[in-house]
This record gives C-alpha cells, structure tokens and sequence, in this order.
C-alpha cells in the first residue's frame, strides 16, 4: 500500500512540487512554530489534563510573554506544568475549559475575579470545536438546558424535546499533539491522547502540531491517518516529558 501510495504521488505531482514549502509543513524551531502568535489572541489547545498536550509549544508561548490570550482547552493544566505556565505571568486573560482540575493557580484567579472563566460542558467543547473545524457555526444540545450554562442562549424545542443553540469555536491558533506525522502533515495520534487533539486541529487559522516522530510521505498507511495534513501548518519534533498529573500505584504486598 506504502509503495502504491508513493508511486501514486510522483505520478500525480510534479517531482520538483514534492518539497514545495506548501506541502513540506515542518519547522526547525520553537520561534518559527509560534511565529505571528500576538497579544490578545484566541488560542485552540488540544490535551486532556497532562495527557496528549502541546508541551513545547505551551513552554514557547510561555517564553514569549504573549498575553491577553484567550485560550479554549479541556483545563488549564497544573500549577507548574502545560497551560498553568501561562498563569502566572497573566498571560491568559479568559479561558473557555470544562473544569478547574487541579490547579491551584486558576482557581484563585477564577475566584478573584483576576481570570475571566467560561465554564463549558465537556462534550459541549469538544463539539464547538469540531463544529469550528467544520465551518458550521453554531448548533443545538440538549446538555446544560435548565441550569446556569443555558443562561442568555437561544432555547428551542424539537420534536418534544428542549435544546440550547451553543456557538462555535474557532482560534488564531490552534496547538495540538499527535504522536507521529509525515512531513505533509499528516496526523496519527496515540490511544487516550488523541483526545480534545483531532478537534482542536481543524479549528485554528493556523494549526502548529508538535510530534514525537516525523516519517517521509508514504510511510504512514492512508488508513491509519487520523487527521490529514490540510488542516496543518507548522509541525514539529519536539521532546516530551509526559508528566503524569496524579500517579497510582498498588501497595507492594508485605509493606
């Protein structure tokens, strides 16, 4: 299949397009990744808790001092690690997440009235994102009618049933991690950290992918592609130290 693929692709496209910066989509380093990112910003984050999120790129933004960012993410990491970085220097002026989780810092900014939070069911979020990705900008569920999320939305029932009308998502950026690419951009992700990752892809202007390993075009079987490389911009090999946010172990029998 590999083989075919490779063929099919000289065939069809000029060999002297194959290396085109339009189709080559990697970058060398971190400044180049996050180049054109400015102050006040909307940035889409893929991850779930520490799992399958951005890393390097995060510790980039973090490096940059961008601020007034609004950031849509699953949460805002820990105190010391992922988005929680970007707490500390302000540098998050709203967030659009599904729970405090266990940081520290973003409770006390949310509770002071220092960081402007928008709660977000999580299968709501997940949704605004695709849906943004989609070019569709708005749809209706069911999830969080009668309570505070429904709060100013537009309300309808169908067929009996009472529905809200939630907007959808779109970034600036967008900063995803998948587990491997080729250099066009193609996108396989790795058990529970695909995630928020295959939604948050399709839903930025400018999509940076950071990966823990980069094949030639053809390596990777078509089918195994989980997000296509259309959806990619920049991309990435960076190194991840996979922090695991609460580790649980079984006690050694005897101790």
């Amino acid at each position: 299949m590999n083989d075919y693929y490779n063929q099919y692709l000289i065939q069809k496209i000029p060999h002297k397009d194959l290396n085109m910066s339009g189709f080559d989509k990697v970058v060398n380093s971190y400044e180049d990744a996050m180049a054109g990112l400015e102050d006040n910003m909307t940035v889409i984050a893929g991850g779930f808790g520490l799992c399958g999120i951005p890393e390097g790129l995060i510790t980039q933004i973090q490096k940059m001092g961008t601020k007034g960012l609004t950031v849509a993410s699953n949460n805002c990491g820990v105190d010391d690690f992922g988005l929680g970085l970007l707490l500390p220097n302000r540098q998050i002026k709203k967030i659009i997440a599904s729970y405090v989780g266990e940081n520290a810092e973003f409770e006390r900014q949310m509770m002071s009235g220092e960081l402007e939070v928008q709660l977000t069911p999580q299968g709501t979020l997940a949704e605004q994102m695709r849906a943004g990705g989609a070019g569709i900008p708005a749809f209706f569920t069911a999830t969080g009618v009668g309570t505070p999320v429904a709060e100013g939305k537009e309300e309808r029932n169908i067929n009996g049933r009472d529905y809200i009308l939630e907007e959808s998502l779109t970034g600036d950026f967008a900063i995803v991690k998948a587990w491997k690419a080729d250099r066009y951009g193609n996108l396989v992700f790795r058990h529970t950290a695909r995630n928020f990752n295959p939604m948050a892809a399709t839903a930025g202007k400018i999509t940076v992918v950071e990966v823990e390993e980069i094949v030639e075009p053809g390596a990777l079987d078509p089918n195994e592609i989980h997000t296509p490389g259309i959806y990619v911009n920049r991309l990435i090999k960076g190194n991840f130290e996979k922090r695991i946010e609460q580790r649980t172990v079984r006690s050694v029998q005897g101790e």
